[in-house]
């Protein structure tokens, strides 16, 4: 699933090349849409939120999508062939004079009106990537659930918006605490939170998604199941953390991060990217 550095990423490319145009012309592709027409709207924005987007187009309306799984949004210059995948994937189509911005398997389009927006995002707790996050909000947030994982309580995005699995296990690496280690027995959850963040807004703009540093190795124990840690060289481990009816997936160094193992740990760990 993107992260919060690849929907914030889209959403700023959206915005240079969509924000204070006229859409011509709008496709949303989706039933409960087939009715709606943006044509003739000024976008005013497109912004990040966590991992949703939102595109404001005038009288407090806004589009809202989300990537997901594998999402994606492209743009081209008019003439110019699409080549985010086939035409029966393309979900919406914004075009301005200049730009055709095309939303590839996205899940979730809606039209939000301000209250709709406002439940939206109280729903989720603080930007990651925000200029002005509270980081003291998220550690008061965790604080409220200490018996629970470290490694699941990230990935909540009610309780901090933007983490996926990939930045959870590399700053947990980083900090050297392992993914099943419970809230409350972290000592400094301020450096860990601000860890992730300076993490991931070193990535944002690149479009990498490195922690080491180098980008023919990025990660450390993310999608390294069975292979050696880059740092110490221990085989880095592979577990599932229960979260209410669902899994989680973990990545953990047992000697980087000690701990107790994981319940669940398999064998064959889901097909990944790694070096």
């Amino acid at each position: 699933m993107p992260e919060g550095d690849t929907v914030w990423l889209a959403a700023r490319r959206l915005d240079d090349c969509l924000a204070g145009d006229v859409l011509v012309a709008a496709d949303l592709r989706v039933p409960q849409l087939a009715t709606v027409d943006l044509s003739g709207r000024i976008v005013e924005s497109v912004r990040a939120y966590g991992k949703h987007l939102l595109f404001s187009v005038g009288d407090g309306l806004a589009l809202h999508t989300h990537f997901r799984m594998d999402g994606s949004w492209h743009l081209y210059r008019h003439g110019r062939p699409w080549k985010g995948g086939p035409a029966w994937q393309v979900r919406a189509v914004l075009e301005t004079a200049d730009w055709q911005a095309v939303g590839y398997r996205l899940p979730v389009v809606e039209i939000l009106d301000a209250r709709g927006q406002e439940a939206l995002l109280g729903r989720l707790g603080p930007d990651i990537l925000a200029d002005d996050v509270d980081i003291a909000e998220i550690v008061e947030r965790l604080i409220a659930q200490p018996h629970r994982a470290i490694g699941d309580a990230l990935l909540d995005q009610a309780i901090v918006a933007g983490f996926g699995l990939i930045y959870v296990s590399e700053t947990l690496f980083l900090r050297g605490i392992p993914p099943q280690a419970t809230v409350g027995s972290i000592r400094d959850l301020t450096a860990l939170v601000t860890t992730g963040r300076d993490l991931m807004g070193a990535n944002r703009a690149r479009g990498a998604q490195a922690s080491t540093g180098d980008l023919r190795a990025q990660h450390y124990v993310y999608g390294r199941a069975g292979r050696p840690c880059l740092r110490c060289g221990t085989g880095v481990k592979y577990g599932k953390q229960r979260s209410g009816r669902h899994e989680r997936d973990a990545y953990w160094c047992p000697h980087c991060q000690p701990a107790a193992p994981l319940p669940a740990i398999t064998a064959e760990p889901p097909g990944l990217g790694g070096v």
